[in-house]
């Protein structure tokens, strides 16, 4: 669901939006791409000219990349790359604010809500966070260098594949909703500062999964119940637990009791032998995944009820 805004300025500056400071920093980014991505995927991305990128796949082509400032450099970058860029800086009063960005897929917040407002006020719905992390955190984006990225993942319980807004982020899962059709989001987050702004930037790519998507992946549904059932009781409630946990949770308890029986898993496999599996192999994706154009079951039941709601 997308909030309805005023005009068509208001309601691009819910995804695309750079403050005065962050515009020089916009047109870093937009050079750091342009110079990476030829390089990186020659076959989609050309640079036939020093100040020129042109997305192959699209037929687009950008001029005057090195003059591009600001939001002007962002709306350049949305037509080159999916990911989404938050821009963060430190102002002389120590804290580090939001800025500017390109956030087109934000699942549960948007760019207008949180532009110019500082971490601390930013993660204050976070358990923990400001009591716990705020002032590492901010002390590391203040420290890290342009030679140092880092990356981390989230991830959420989402009930339909909006990736711009869900709907469990301000309702409840749809009385049509079954459990397989629950979506687990991962958001693979990269940061980096650039070097002659000192900018730094959030690089987000979100990836989608059908619950169902996890039924053959041994020890995953274990997993996940096991997180959902031993985590403290605030960060499951910050989680949303609540709208979603009597629908989850005997669904991945039976795709458990399934890969027991078929062998996948052994009654020994706990959350220990998952985390030296995540040590030797790194992060395991789910066996499939279900295509995000084609509908599920419960969104062809809630699509049926409204039709007949309509006549």
């Amino acid at each position: 669901m997308v909030r309805e805004q005023g005009s068509s300025l208001s309601r691009r500056k819910v995804v695309v939006d750079s403050l005065p400071e962050n515009d020089e920093a916009c047109g870093e980014l937009l050079e750091t791409l342009a110079d990476y991505l030829p390089k990186r995927y020659p076959t989609l991305f050309k640079r036939d000219m020093a100040d020129s990128i042109t997305n192959v796949v699209t037929g687009d082509r950008f001029n005057a990349i090195s003059t591009t400032k600001g939001t002007d450099a962002l709306l350049v970058i949305s037509r080159l790359v999916q990911d989404d860029f938050l821009m963060a800086r430190e102002r002389p009063d120590g804290k580090v604010y939001l800025v500017g960005g390109l956030i087109a897929f934000p699942g549960t917040y948007l760019l207008s809500d949180t532009i110019n407002k500082p971490l601390g006020v930013l993660h204050a719905p976070v358990p923990d966070f400001n009591e716990k992390l705020l002032l590492s955190v901010e002390r590391t984006l203040k420290r890290f260098r342009p030679d140092q990225p880092f990356e981390r993942s989230s991830w959420n319980i989402m009930d339909d594949r909006n990736l711009f807004w869900h709907n469990i982020a301000s309702g409840m899962p749809d009385k049509d909703q079954r459990p397989e059709d629950l979506w687990l989001r991962i958001d693979h987050q990269t940061f980096r500062k650039l070097p002659r702004t000192n900018a730094i930037i959030f690089g987000v790519r979100p990836t989608m999964w059908r619950m169902e998507d996890l039924a053959d992946s041994p020890l995953l549904p274990s997993l996940m119940e096991k997180v959902h059932t031993e985590s403290a009781e605030h960060l499951l409630k910050y989680k949303g637990i609540a709208k979603y946990g009597d629908l989850l949770l005997p669904y991945l308890r039976g795709l458990t009791k399934s890969q027991l029986e078929r062998g996948l898993i052994t009654s020994e496999d706990d959350a220990r032998w998952f985390r030296e599996f995540l040590r030797d192999k790194g992060i395991p994706t789910p066996s499939t995944q279900t295509s995000l154009t084609e509908p599920t079951e419960s969104e062809k039941r809630t699509a049926a009820r409204e039709a007949v709601s309509q006549r």
